[in-house]
């Protein structure tokens, strides 16, 4: 974001740790798109159907986007911690993407689409709880809260429904999706105070 600006931290010395933050935030074109589940639905109806295959295109896209975002923006965020004197946790096993055309043009097979709508609610939980713990390192001082998503009632409504539930199950994660990205462009916003805050505590 536009926010991320540049804290003149140095650069060979050590005391320029964050200086591709900058970078990062302001090679990013656009914010996070959000995705509106009762328009696309909608459209889905009215189309019988085929408004499902851009909906789960953007969805994929999006989610690839912001997750590969995220892993560059958890690389300064380490650094930064290093700078404070402590050990980083262990980074996520890395970002892997998936193939948002061949996962789309799979849904006309149904079942795709309930594996999809798993991986994106399996990735956001694991997204979600690693970044908790990567800013609670960072910034031990604030409480970064990871959304509740329970995989295992969406299932089994899908389930006892004999797969209409997906429906509901799709509808939730959409919307945990877009409160990610809404609650990430805040985060961004309070990380640039913190390591401020923190750059001006160090020199006083």
């Amino acid at each position: 974001m536009k926010e991320f600006i540049n804290f003149g931290w140095g650069t060979l010395s050590g005391t320029r740790l964050m200086y591709r933050m900058e970078t990062v935030m302001q090679g990013k074109m656009e914010p996070d798109r959000k995705t509106w589940f009762s328009m696309w639905f909608l459209a889905s109806i009215a189309t019988f159907g085929l408004a499902f295959f851009p909906m789960f295109y953007r969805l994929i896209n999006s989610r690839n986007k912001h997750f590969r975002r995220e892993s560059d923006l958890e690389m300064q965020i380490a650094a930064f911690i290093r700078k404070q004197g402590k050990e980083p946790p262990p980074t996520s096993d890395g970002f892997k993407e998936m193939n948002a055309k061949a996962w789309t043009a799979a849904i006309i097979l149904v079942i795709p689409a309930f594996i999809i709508t798993y991986l994106l609610s399996k990735d956001l939980f694991a997204h979600e709880k690693h970044q908790d713990m990567i800013l609670a390192s960072a910034f031990p001082e604030r409480m970064f809260m990871p959304q509740t998503i329970p995989i295992k009632k969406y299932a089994l409504i899908t389930i006892v429904t004999l797969g209409v539930g997906i429906v509901y199950w799709l509808y939730k994660i959409t919307n945990m999706y877009n409160a990610h990205f809404t609650a990430q462009q805040k985060i961004e916003n309070e990380i640039v105070k913190l390591m401020e805050e923190k750059r001006v505590g160090e020199s006083v």
